[in-house]
């Protein structure tokens, strides 16, 4: 009786855990690093930009039926954003520590993967493309692609709205006067 479940169980995990995974990882540059070192402006502005760039390719897969013509716009996006979120390695070398930069570069590896994870989810949704899914993976049935896909965009949407009212609203400033210097080049 518990098979079947275990098996959705299983599947969505295997789904999910890179979208878990880069959504920690977040977290944790956010709340620690980020908090302890304080942003600079462009990066106060350029990381909601970041976050938008994922909204996007998540708002094409909830808005856009699927289709394979569909697809070729998605990966785009994705490719697209995959490329902008690294805008901020030419400086974070000055700014950020080797701890903060190696969680960047897991940031970097789990960022295409959390995209074909909702390429996934959004063909899923799709009835004609979940049924020859669910022929490959029976243990499918039962998920939800589109709850899903609408949870991870609910979370990127709070978070952007977090990004921008924390960082450019109610943030006063840099932590501490060398760190300022730094970021001027004195």
């Amino acid at each position: 009786m518990w098979q079947p479940f275990a098996k959705v169980v299983i599947m969505l995990w295997l789904i999910a855990t890179p979208v878990l995974f880069q959504g920690m990882a977040m977290v944790f540059d956010e709340f620690y690093f980020h908090h302890k070192r304080g942003l600079p402006r462009w990066e106060r502005i350029g990381h909601p930009l970041d976050t938008f760039s994922v909204l996007i390719c998540i708002g094409f897969v909830l808005f856009v039926p699927f289709s394979w013509n569909a697809l070729s716009g998605f990966a785009t996006l994705a490719f697209l954003s995959c490329l902008f979120v690294t805008k901020d390695e030419f400086v974070h070398k000055e700014l950020c520590g080797a701890k903060e930069q190696w969680l960047h570069s897991i940031l970097f590896v789990t960022h295409p993967m959390a995209f074909v994870s909702a390429g996934f989810l959004w063909a899923y949704s799709d009835p004609i493309q979940a049924n020859m899914m669910l022929s490959a993976f029976p243990s499918l049935k039962g998920v939800d692609a589109r709850l899903l896909l609408t949870g991870h965009m609910s979370v990127l949407s709070i978070f952007a709205v977090y990004q921008i009212v924390y960082w450019n609203i109610i943030y006063k400033g840099m932590p501490n006067e060398e760190l300022s210097r730094k970021q001027r080049g004195v």
